[in-house]
């Protein structure tokens, strides 16, 4: 397999869902517009929310991003596990498609197949894939997507709300979820996803949310006006496997600005490490 440049990743993603009609929608602020609820942007649908919730109608029914996302706080707060480990930042880019009413999970998880096998050549039995437990229909879909193919994962867990129920705060859109993980081999510690020794042999690297509920103040979760796609798969996690290496911050990125840093200390204040 081939290295791959982190922006060849990102403009890769780019230009495979516009040719599925998808919209090139330009990232939002960091700072989420009129929702008080958010302190910054964490996900790829927050500019999309009033659209999820039926409030918004665009002009367009599929859209690619790239977010600028920040998580330093909230329910998505990533901030504790920064410096623990090879994969969590605060400020991060996370690639996502969206369906608004189009279409649904078959497409989503079709693309989603595609892309990473077909497009990036990832070999299939590196991949595991995760469904919720009550999702039957995902994981019909999926095995059909891999029949078609003849592209097998590695596995496939079933899970519970704590893993594959996806919600973006206390409040507002969420629906059942499907994620794909990559093995980075038995050299690293770690069991299949599901369980609960996850260690860093797994890495989850793209996450497909089925939006059909907005959960209310009161907990409760009702149906939304049309069901939706939602997906966000890192940039730095997807560059460390397409680069062949573990670590995030020894992707091409990062090693460009570690290298950028060090000859600044070094011009302005004489350090030769």
């Amino acid at each position: 397999m081939k290295k791959w440049a982190t922006s060849e990743i990102r403009q890769t993603f780019l230009d495979y869902f516009q040719r599925k009609d998808h919209m090139l929608v330009a990232s939002s602020s960091l700072i989420p517009a009129n929702d008080p609820t958010l302190f910054f942007t964490n996900a790829g649908m927050v500019q999309f929310k009033s659209v999820f919730l039926g409030k918004e109608k665009r002009k367009y029914t599929r859209a690619v991003t790239v977010q600028r996302c920040m998580r330093a706080s909230g329910k998505h707060n990533d901030l504790e596990n920064v410096g623990y480990t090879t994969r969590h930042h605060t400020f991060f880019e996370m690639l996502g498609n969206f369906s608004f009413g189009d279409y649904f999970k078959r497409e989503a998880i079709h693309y989603a197949w595609e892309f990473l096998t077909k497009e990036l050549g990832i070999n299939s039995q590196k991949l595991w894939i995760t469904v919720h437990e009550k999702d039957d229909e995902a994981e019909k879909l999926w095995q059909e997507e891999f029949k078609k193919n003849n592209a097998y994962p590695q596995g496939l867990s079933h899970c519970g709300d704590k893993d594959n129920f996806w919600a973006m705060g206390e409040t507002g859109p969420c629906g059942y979820c499907s994620e794909i993980f990559y093995d980075h081999g038995q050299q690293f510690q770690g069991k299949p996803p599901g369980g609960e020794d996850d260690g860093e042999r797994y890495v989850e690297i793209w996450n497909l949310v089925f939006m059909q509920f907005e959960r209310g103040l009161d907990g409760k979760l009702i149906p939304l006006p049309k069901p939706s796609i939602d997906t966000g798969m890192g940039l730095e996690r997807i560059a460390a496997v397409m680069q062949g290496v573990h670590d995030n911050y020894a992707t091409d990125t990062f090693v460009e600005l570690h290298d950028k840093f060090i000859n600044v200390l070094k011009g302005q204040f004489g350090i030769t490490a």
